[in-house]
């Protein structure tokens, strides 16, 4: 597999790893995205605030603008009901950071590609693809590496902040800044699982005689 920590818990297509600040501390959110065949659009569910609802709405946006980028064709999208699921119990989440992670998820979906487990993701994102700074980092790096997390991807523009995080966390952690979606992608994606080579369809056996077409019915 991709990745597979030690407890058995797997890569899978379309779940995305976020990021989130709460008022306890910070925490990881798993992003979860599915479809069906249906052509209602984006549904998207969790306790999801305004501010969160319309991350997901410009994730999926910028998903269908390049999706020939990405090896999606055109008409995947109006073939499907996409659902996104935050599930976190009964805490409400609200924010711009989780927008590249639920890229992540939605690309995943549509590409086949499953998502590392070990990695985490926080920042901003917009209809250019460009992926802007976050609040509450620190706490978020510290809630990631509770939960067990190796690679964190977070904003350049955060770079700074990230100085914060006590020494004794970030040994723990690989550290990777981002400035656009292509940062992060090609990375954290595993490749599209292999397809079962179509069988080869079986020759017909020989006429009798071999084949061959009795002399006498030959034109003269």
């Amino acid at each position: 597999p991709f990745f597979e920590e030690k407890s058995g818990r797997r890569n899978f297509v379309g779940v995305a790893t976020g990021m989130a600040w709460t008022p306890v501390g910070g925490t990881i959110l798993f992003i979860e995205a599915s479809r069906s065949p249906g052509n209602r659009g984006l549904l998207l569910t969790g306790q999801l605030g305004d501010v969160m609802r319309e991350s997901g709405l410009a994730a999926l946006s910028y998903l269908r603008a390049h999706a020939r980028d990405f090896g999606i064709s055109d008409e995947e999208f109006s073939k499907y009901d996409i659902h996104v699921h935050v599930p976190a119990g009964g805490m409400p989440k609200d924010g711009p950071s989780a927008g590249i992670a639920l890229f992540t998820a939605l690309a995943s979906l549509f590409t086949g590609r499953p998502v590392r487990r070990d990695t985490s993701m926080t920042g901003e994102l917009t209809l250019r693809g460009q992926v802007l700074p976050i609040g509450g980092l620190k706490q978020k790096v510290l809630g990631a590496h509770r939960a067990g997390i190796k690679i964190v991807y977070m904003p350049e523009r955060n770079r700074k902040d990230a100085l914060d995080v006590p020494p004794e966390v970030t040994k723990d952690l690989e550290i990777r800044y981002m400035t656009k979606v292509d940062d992060v992608l090609d990375i954290v994606l595993g490749p599209a699982p292999e397809r079962p080579a179509a069988p080869t369809p079986a020759m017909p056996p020989p006429a009798a005689g071999g084949g061959r077409v009795p002399a006498e019915s030959l034109p003269s």
